[in-house]
């Protein structure tokens, strides 16, 4: 499957309403002895977590259930999505393609993001639904993507179908780790045990923040618990290839709607019986583009060949990668463009709009970001790091090169040390060959009036008032 731009056709018809389903699944779609052979496919998927889990190494957490998927399935350690943020990474693993190719890169706009796909692409759904499987989505019903599609993506909200329209291809999400956090009174985590990323400061609320968040993650193991118990019960999981991720990183400063690896590096585990080794550890590098294909590919149907991710398991299986990649563009109503490249030791990040601070207003984390609001206060009193106060710049560098190995929490920029120049050039490179290879849509202007339209709109509702944040003034 190979990167390639492609065009795009007129406007088409929103998507009709999801009771249309009814009828389709009332067609006589059951489950036929041949079927059940197949295998089933369920994911789950979880908003805005990082690999913060036992399973993965990380302490103060107790997730039982996400480690026993990984002792009875694989854990991959180098599993990014190719956006920080949900409706573009959304639109990119549901269509097995780059949102900077189909241009679903900018984070919501009415009338622009919006748009008809391209000609010939589809939600990955449809060639499950081509091939005799019924889709379900069933528990969480968000889809937060930035097209419009004339063809229904699911057949069902019934979980009670699943047993009965095999096979069956269920998306279940949850939203647990979405800001605000919620609390686990059964495991609560104690902030004067946390361990802080060296770019925040050492502070109670800092703590409490951080806390907070990994409370969640123990209450989202919970709700995938019950998913999968459920699944046993019906006697479904025997013949399910169950696949876990989250659709980017984690929502903190410098993770979320940042492409550092707080905003792109998500878990993933898949249990795959007669595909995985129960217990294994992969740190093959997986984009979340591959997932759409490989679970096509793992139930005998051929990915069409425009798909950009790659099958990563099962037999056939391509290459694997090399290199992940991953773009930021505007995220509501801030404008941004920023592009990097990643292998397994480095990252390479273009800024290709250097004179917007990182610290540009955004209502979201603004309201949503109690560590924000903190270090804003504390670098106003001359009280942050040097690795703190660094975001807080008035510029950002067009270009920066980590080692993550020696630096994995990104914090010195060796861009402009001579000793890595020949490193640096290889991955300006890579990353430039893929923004043409791929068709990258991210200096395509966006229509100015629908853009105006959705800012008036949001300061009408009141959320565009940036006069409540004191520590702003």
């Amino acid at each position: 499957m190979a990167d390639m731009p492609l065009t795009r056709r007129g406007f088409l018809a929103s998507a009709g309403a999801m009771g249309a389903a009814g009828a389709a699944m009332a067609m006589g779609r059951t489950a036929r002895a041949a079927d059940v052979k197949r295998p089933n496919v369920l994911w789950i998927i979880s908003e805005d977590t990082g690999p913060e889990f036992g399973c993965y190494g990380y302490p103060l957490v107790h997730t039982p259930n996400v480690d026993r998927l990984a002792r009875e399935g694989a854990r991959f350690t180098n599993a990014f999505t190719t956006n920080p943020v949900c409706s573009p990474s959304r639109s990119a693993f549901m269509t097995g393609m780059y949102q900077t190719t189909i241009g679903a890169h900018q984070h919501r706009t009415p009338g622009v993001s919006k748009q008809p796909l391209p000609e010939g692409v589809h939600v990955f759904t449809t060639y499950f639904r081509d091939a005799g499987y019924t889709s379900v989505i069933p528990y969480g019903r968000k889809t937060d993507w930035n097209f419009n599609t004339t063809a229904q993506p699911y057949d069902s909200r019934k979980w009670e179908d699943l047993k009965t329209h095999q096979p069956f291809f269920a998306q279940v999400q949850f939203s647990e780790t979405h800001r605000g956090f919620k609390q686990c009174k059964a495991h609560p985590v104690d902030p004067e045990q946390v361990t802080l990323p060296p770019y925040y400061p050492d502070h109670p609320v800092a703590r409490q923040d951080w806390a907070m968040y990994l409370e969640t993650v123990n209450v989202l193991d919970e709700k995938i618990g019950q998913v999968l118990q459920r699944l046993e019960a019906d006697g479904l999981a025997e013949n399910t290839i169950v696949i876990y991720f989250a659709d980017h990183g984690r929502a903190h400063v410098r993770g979320k709607q940042w492409l550092y690896d707080g905003g792109i590096h998500i878990p993933l585990v898949i249990r795959a019986p007669g595909v995985v080794e129960p217990g294994a550890v992969v740190d093959e590098m997986v984009s979340a583009i591959d997932l759409g294909p490989t679970s096509l590919r793992l139930c005998g149907i051929e990915p069409p060949e425009h798909m950009q991710g790659r099958v990563f398991l099962g037999p056939g299986r391509d290459e694997p990668r090399e290199y992940v990649f991953a773009a930021r563009d505007r995220c509501d109503e801030t404008t941004e463009r920023i592009r990097c490249v990643r292998d397994k030791k480095w990252k390479y990040i273009r800024n290709f709009m250097p004179g917007r601070p990182w610290t540009q207003p955004n209502y979201y984390k603004l309201s949503s970001y109690p560590m924000l609001g903190l270090m804003h206060r504390l670098h106003g009193e001359g009280k942050l790091t040097p690795e703190q106060d660094r975001w807080f710049a008035p510029r950002k560098p067009v270009e920066e090169l980590y080692d993550l190995e020696q630096d994995p929490w990104e914090v010195h920029n060796l861009a402009h040390e001579e000793a890595h120049a020949d490193r640096l050039a290889a991955m300006r490179k890579t990353l430039f060959d893929w923004i043409d290879r791929t068709g990258d849509r991210g200096m395509e202007p966006e229509d100015p009036e629908a853009l105006r339209e959705f800012l008036e709109a949001r300061r009408q509702r009141g959320r565009l008032d940036y006069r409540k944040f004191e520590f702003l003034h």
